[in-house]
C-alpha cells in the first residue's frame, strides 16, 4: 500500500454507474478510497496481473506483463455488462521486474482524463473511475536523460470488457504453451466473441473480427486526430478498444508526421504510420494463433483485406465529418485534398473541421468567417480552396436534390462528429502542472468540459479551450516514462 496518505481527486459518474455505483455514494468514503487507493480489497477479491510478452518498436521483447497493474476483479452490473476492475499504480507484481510498480501523478492524469474524453468522443476505449494521488515520492527520469525527479504518486481505477491483449497470445506461443494458448482463446470466445460458437471456422472468423474491429478502431483514431504513440502488440486489445494512455497526442497543427512519443526516435507510431503498426500486430497475431487454425491460409487471406476495412470505415467517418450523405466517387479526392490544404497551410485539424462545421455555406461562399475562427480562414487563403469549394457545395447541392437536406441540417450533423474541445497535450500539462501544487480544479474542469466536446460550453471557451494552443505547446514533450 502506499505510505503516505491517499487523496481522491476525480471521478468519472459515468464510469461509476459502470460499477452500479454513484458518486454520492463514494464521496467521503473511507472504504472506496481505500480500495481505489490499493489499500484494501474489496470482500471475495484475489487480486492477479496478467502475463504477457510484446513486439515493442518493431522487435519482440519477451516477457512483459503488468508491471504496476492489479486486477481486482470482474464486476457484472445490474445491465449484465462485465467488467474487469483494475488499479493501475497499486505496487508491484510478480511482472514488474525491477520496477516500483507506481505510476506518477502526471501519467495517473493524463490516462484518466484520456480514457473519458475518448469515451464521450464515441471511440472504443477503456474507462476510468478515479484518480487518487499521495505524497509517496516516486523517483522518475521522464526524458531517460540521467537526470531522475522525485514525482507524487498516482493511482488509477480503470475499466474494460476484457484486458487481454494481442501480446498475451504471443507468449503463450513463443513459449509453447500451446494448450493453454488454445484454452484462453477458446475462453475470449465464448466470452466475448459467442456468436462464433457455431461458426464453421471458429478459430478463423475470430481472427478475422479482430482484425475487423482493429482496422476499424484505427480508422477511428486517424478521423479523430488520435495517435496512441506506442502502438506496440502488447498495448493493442484482443476486443479492439483503446487501451494503454502514454506518450499519446491528439493533432494540433496537421502534420500526418506527428510523433507524439519522445522515446520514438525512428518515428515508427508516426500519425499517418498508425494502419501499418496494426497490420504489423495483426500479422503478429497470426503468427500466435497458428497451431489452433486447422489451415493458416484462410486468415492469412484476411490479413490482405486490413486495407480494404481500412479505408471503408475511414472515408465513411470522413464523409460524416463533412456532412455528406450517400456515395459518390469523388468523396475520397473532397478528403484528400481539404487535408493537403490543412497540411501546406500549417490548419488546426479539429478546429478547422469544426469551423467548417459551424459555417454556413453561404459564408463559406462570401470568405465572411465568424470573427473567433481562427483555422478555416488560415485553409481559406490556399490557392486551391476556391476549386475545392466549388466541388463541395456542387456535392452538397446534389444531396440537397438527392435527400432533401437543407444547410442548417447539415451543419447540425457536423457540429455532432466534430469536437471543439479536444485533450490537448497542452491542456492536460496546465492541469499537471496544477495538480503538481495540489491543485486539481483544471483537472476536474478539464474533465466535466470534455464529457460533451460537441457541444459549446461558455466555461470552455472562457478557459480558451477552443483557442489557438500557445506558442509554448509546440515544445511539449511527453515520453514513456510513467
Amino acid at each position: 500500500p502506499l505510505r503516505r496518505p491517499a487523496k481522491l481527486v476525480a471521478l468519472s459518474h459515468d464510469a461509476l454507474q459502470l460499477l452500479d455505483l454513484s458518486t454520492y455514494a463514494v464521496l467521503g468514503n473511507d472504504h472506496f478510497l481505500d480500495v481505489a487507493a490499493g489499500s484494501e480489497l474489496v470482500f471475495g477479491s484475489q487480486p492477479s496481473a496478467q502475463r504477457y510478452g510484446g513486439h515493442q518498436f518493431g522487435s519482440w521483447s519477451g516477457q512483459l506483463g503488468d508491471g504496476r497493474a492489479h486486477l481486482l476483479g470482474e464486476y457484472v452490473n445490474r445491465h449484465g455488462e462485465r467488467w474487469e476492475v483494475q488499479l493501475k499504480g497499486s505496487g508491484r507484481t510478480p511482472y514488474s521486474r525491477r520496477g516500483d510498480g507506481r505510476a506518477v501523478l502526471r501519467s495517473s492524469v493524463r490516462e484518466f482524463l484520456a480514457s473519458e474524453a475518448m469515451h464521450h468522443l464515441g471511440l472504443p476505449t477503456s474507462r476510468a473511475v478515479s484518480l487518487v494521488v499521495s505524497g509517496d515520492a516516486i523517483m522518475r527520469d521522464q526524458f531517460y536523460d540521467g537526470h531522475p525527479q522525485a514525482e507524487s504518486a498516482g493511482v488509477v481505477m480503470r475499466l474494460a470488457s476484457s484486458w487481454l491483449r494481442f501480446g498475451s497470445l504471443e507468449l503463450m506461443h513463443v513459449n509453447r504453451e500451446f494448450e493453454l494458448l488454445k484454452t484462453t482463446v477458446d475462453f475470449a470466445i465464448k466470452q466475448y466473441f459467442p456468436s462464433l460458437l457455431h461458426s464453421a471456422d471458429m478459430y478463423v472468423d475470430f481472427f478475422s473480427a479482430v482484425l475487423r474491429s482493429t482496422a476499424q478502431m484505427v480508422a477511428h483514431w486517424q478521423a479523430i486526430g488520435f495517435a496512441h504513440g506506442v502502438c506496440n502488440t502488447d498495448n493493442f486489445s484482443l476486443l479492439s478498444i483503446t487501451i494503454d494512455y502514454g506518450p499519446f497526442g491528439f493533432l494540433d497543427t496537421f502534420d500526418p508526421g506527428f510523433v507524439p512519443n519522445t522515446s520514438d526516435d525512428e518515428g515508427l507510431y508516426q500519425f499517418q504510420r498508425q494502419s501499418e503498426a496494426a497490420q504489423f500486430n495483426l500479422h503478429k497475431l497470426w503468427i500466435a494463433l497458428g497451431t489452433v487454425f486447422n489451415d493458416s491460409r484462410r486468415p492469412y487471406a484476411q490479413l490482405k483485406k486490413f486495407d480494404e476495412i481500412f479505408e471503408e470505415r475511414y472515408i465513411a467517418l470522413m464523409r460524416e465529418k463533412l456532412g455528406l450523405l450517400g456515395r459518390e466517387n469523388g468523396d475520397r479526392m473532397l478528403v484528400t485534398r481539404l487535408l493537403e490544404m490543412m497540411r501546406t497551410t500549417s490548419a488546426d485539424y479539429s478546429m478547422t473541421w469544426r469551423e467548417l462545421s459551424e459555417a454556413s455555406l453561404d459564408e463559406l461562399r462570401g470568405d465572411t468567417f465568424a470573427q473567433e475562427m481562427w483555422s478555416l480562414p488560415k485553409v481559406a487563403e490556399h490557392d486551391a480552396w476556391p476549386a475545392w469549394l466549388e466541388q463541395y457545395a456542387q456535392r452538397l447541392q446534389r444531396q440537397m436534390m438527392s435527400y432533401g437536406d437543407s444547410d442548417q441540417q447539415r451543419r447540425e450533423r457536423m457540429t455532432s462528429v466534430n469536437p471543439r474541445y479536444i485533450l490537448r497535450n497542452y491542456l492536460a500539462e496546465k492541469a499537471i502542472q496544477q495538480a503538481s501544487r495540489g491543485d486539481y480544479s483544471e483537472v476536474k474542469q478539464l474533465h466535466r468540459v470534455l464529457q460533451n466536446p460537441y457541444q459549446t460550453q461558455a466555461l470552455a471557451e472562457q478557459a480558451g479551450y477552443a483557442s489557438p494552443p500557445p506558442g509554448w505547446s509546440r515544445h511539449l514533450r511527453v515520453s514513456c516514462s510513467s
